[in-house]
């Protein structure tokens, strides 16, 4: 994990939102593109597709508005993907421009508790979200990482339990492991709000559980894909829309009925 931090006058005009699993779509020039940040965006995307920026997204951490600084968590897995190569090599004075910011996630104060899943790529809109829930509402996190170096505190003014994961206890083949582990977990009492983020096989097989045998309300689930494993960013949003218009069917939307 990387923690980069932005400053300067570009921030000036930064809106947050409501949502705590907010980003923003950082936009990187290729290689061989001629333009550098800052540049016009529609100018830019108006160039032969080898030449347009590539978009990628980023999850805010913290954003403190009196000092006009945005703080960004970005997982890098080595030196594969644009955006956690940038966020790797990022020194002081280096340059980001990006759209956002947007989201779609905060915890319900009215939720009887919450679950919160995933793997390193859903950890920084764990902890913002965490940081939302009201006080002494129980919530449940259960996150697979690689092994105990890579544990991150975690806090939040809700009855707090932590559950972590590791890949270096099981097979290198075993991809179930998140599965089994908020498989075997106790909910929360009450209606439970779910936020669950990372690896898309993963993640597919715990909505599966969640939805059509924990009984979790859909309307009460933030669940989606961030990454897919085997396939470079690029080779994910080539098959993305289509991959989630099959995930739909695994759990079917209840039918419609007459008032």
């Amino acid at each position: 994990m990387v923690r980069v931090v932005l400053g300067g006058d570009g921030l000036d005009d930064f809106v947050p939102t409501e949502w705590t699993d907010q980003y923003v779509n950082a936009l990187f020039p290729p290689d061989d593109a001629p333009y550098t940040v800052p540049f016009d965006v529609d100018e830019a995307r108006a160039l032969a597709p080898e030449l347009r920026p590539v978009g990628r997204r980023y999850t805010v951490r913290a954003w403190d508005g009196g000092a006009r600084r945005l703080t960004l968590d970005v997982v890098t897995h080595g030196d594969v993907g644009r955006a956690g190569r940038w966020a790797a090599r990022a020194r002081p004075g280096d340059r980001l421009q990006f759209l956002g910011p947007s989201g779609g996630y905060a915890p319900d104060p009215e939720a009887g508790g919450h679950l919160m899943a995933g793997d390193e790529s859903a950890l920084p809109a764990i902890a913002a979200s965490l940081e939302r829930v009201a006080a002494g509402q129980p919530v449940v996190v259960v996150v697979v990482v690689d092994d105990e170096e890579h544990h991150v505190a975690l806090e939040s003014p809700g009855d707090l339990e932590v559950r972590w994961v590791h890949r270096a206890d099981a097979a290198p083949d075993d991809r179930g492991q998140l599965l089994r582990a908020v498989a075997g977990c106790p909910l929360p009492p009450g209606p439970v709000q779910a936020f669950v983020h990372g690896e898309a096989n993963e993640v597919r097989a715990l909505r599966r559980h969640l939805l059509g045998e924990r009984g979790i309300a859909r309307e009460r689930a933030s669940i989606s894909p961030y990454w897919r494993r085997d396939h470079t960013d690029e080779q994910w949003r080539q098959v993305k829309r289509e991959w989630l218009a099959d995930w739909e069917r695994d759990v079917p939307a209840p039918a419609a009925t007459d008032a």
